[in-house]
């Protein structure tokens, strides 16, 4: 019943919400093609629910990773436009059209990286049993100063405990944490730090291959 549910309302949520931020969208659009050139969307292959890969569209906030000085970091590519679109968060919304294609729910863990599927340990990895969202428990939680583990850590809270009455306090506390722009980036870092695994995933591994 609460699947079924909250499957309406992803869809009912997104068409509503794609509806009314059109406008944003197109002048969002018009910025990245002045400022950055085209593509205007970005995609990446990332994992949802049981580890199955799909592609994630945001709109573009950082210019190539090439420049004509070779590798550019994080913080060299993000501009000016890049960096306002994330700290209201509008690069987020063609995920909209993931959520309407199932991909994607409103409300869940942040989908990650498929390169990090082998990096969890078996409990993090629980965080994958659910459709990943565009906003969740760590998103209104903290966001990008939190660790990696704490993450997970409210992420498999959430598959523990999801029901209706806990995504409507994550919708309701969504628009509150967007304005924290504090959260947007890890300390030290431009957007958040490759996760390359924890201590017990790393046991959790090596148990596998001596198995």
């Amino acid at each position: 019943m609460y699947e079924s549910l909250k499957r309406i309302i992803d869809v009912t949520g997104a068409i509503v919400v794609l509806g009314a931020t059109i406008p944003l969208l197109l002048g969002a659009a018009l910025l990245i093609r002045l400022s950055m050139g085209m593509p205007v969307l970005y995609r990446q292959i990332r994992s949802g629910r049981d580890g199955r890969l799909f592609t994630l569209l945001k709109l573009r906030t950082m210019r190539p990773a090439m420049d004509a000085n070779g590798l550019a970091s994080d913080d060299l590519r993000l501009t000016a436009v890049g960096r306002w679109l994330r700290a209201s968060s509008l690069d987020e919304l063609p995920q909209l059209w993931n959520v309407l294609r199932g991909d994607m729910s409103l409300i869940g863990p942040r989908p990650l990286l498929p390169q990090y599927l082998g990096r969890y340990s078996p409990e993090q990895a629980r965080r994958l049993q659910v459709r990943p969202g565009i906003t969740g428990l760590a998103q209104v939680n903290g966001r990008n100063v939190l660790s990696w583990e704490e993450k997970f850590r409210l992420d498999v809270l959430y598959v523990d405990h999801r029901s209706l009455a806990l995504d409507l306090w994550i919708m309701w506390r969504t628009p509150f944490a967007l304005t924290r722009r504090g959260d947007i980036a890890a300390p030290g870092h431009a957007t958040m730090p490759e996760f390359r695994g924890t201590e017990a995933a790393s046991r959790g591994a090596r148990t596998c291959a001596t198995s």
